[in-house]
């Protein structure tokens, strides 16, 4: 009987052990698992901060994202490119998502910048302003916002070897291909042949032209270039205004037709909403780029004329 307890009781002593010595490698396999664990969130965390991180270059120029066939592009470059974005925007009328979205368009210009090793040069206008408005007007940028408050430009103008390609209003609609608008343009630019010189003799000049400079400059010889530019310039901005404030009644009704269709229309009217909206953006852009060319050809004009001998 002593015997048996004795075992008994060795017995017993030896579960406890054992069950001492398995608590301990739990526990272990605990520490050891949740070390892992650890150790892979802080894998992890480094590689998406690291992910993060990679879009931004420490020098302060944002990393390019361009994708590889915009690259191939730029690599075509052999002569610098002006990119001039206008970005002049009313702060108290138009929402922040806008002003977000130019932004992101400078962050994009930007990569250009950066990926083209000097051969591109980005403007930024997003101060308004009198000369500011002008210079997107001649440039054909359109005019919006002229029915909530000052009158706003969100365009890019690019510049190569003379030739020039503008994108007139940018949305945030497009965003997903603005960056393939903006590398289009530019192989229109390298691809294009260079204009051909404008010939100066008064006989070959634009009759029309003519009698429109001679109608806002009545007196020629008594202005100078600079002058003379400055009043066509001022016309032309009062004809980009009166022309936008016309349409813009037309854009904004497109909009809120495009709203309710997407708010619980079908596929079908959404489609033809949209296609209405561009219709209607596409005949506003081309009236615009009318006046730009006309107001063109007025400066042009003019400098002929002062410089033809009388």
């Amino acid at each position: 009987m002593g015997h048996l307890v004795a075992n008994n009781a060795g017995w017993t002593r030896k579960r406890r052990r054992g069950e001492q010595a398995g608590s301990r490698t739990i526990i272990l396999l605990l520490v050891l698992l949740l070390g892992l664990a650890a150790c892979g969130l802080w894998f992890y965390t480094s590689t998406r901060r690291g992910a993060a991180g990679a879009g931004v270059d420490t020098g302060g120029t944002p990393a390019s994202l361009l994708s590889d066939s915009t690259k191939a592009v730029l690599d075509r470059l052999n002569s610098p490119l002006e990119i001039r974005f206008y970005a002049l925007l009313d702060p108290g009328t138009v929402p922040g998502s806008l002003t977000a979205f130019a932004d992101r368009i400078g962050q994009l210009l930007a990569g250009y910048q950066q990926e083209a090793g000097g051969k591109i040069k980005v403007t930024n206008f997003n101060a308004q302003s009198n000369p500011n408005a002008k210079a997107a007007t001649a440039d054909g940028i359109t005019v919006f916002n002229l029915d909530k408050g000052e009158a706003c430009y969100l365009g890019v103008t690019l510049v190569l070897n003379g030739r020039k390609e503008t994108l007139p209003h940018l949305s945030p609609e497009w965003e997903q291909a603005l960056e393939a608008d903006v590398t289009r343009a530019i192989i229109r630019l390298l691809d294009g042949a260079l204009p051909t010189t404008v010939p100066t003799a008064v006989s070959q000049i634009n009759t029309a032209a003519v009698q429109e400079v001679r109608s806002l400059i009545t007196d020629l010889a008594a202005v100078s270039v600079q002058q003379g530019k400055e009043i066509l310039r001022d016309a032309a901005l009062k004809d980009f205004t009166a022309a936008a404030r016309k349409m813009q009644k037309q854009v904004k009704e497109a909009e809120q037709r495009l709203t309710q269709a997407r708010n619980g229309g079908t596929d079908a009217e959404q489609q033809a909403a949209m296609k209405y909206l561009q219709q209607v953006q596409a005949e506003q852009t081309e009236k615009l780029k009318e006046i730009a060319a006309r107001s063109k050809a007025q400066i042009d004009t003019f400098q002929q004329l002062k410089a033809a001998p009388h």
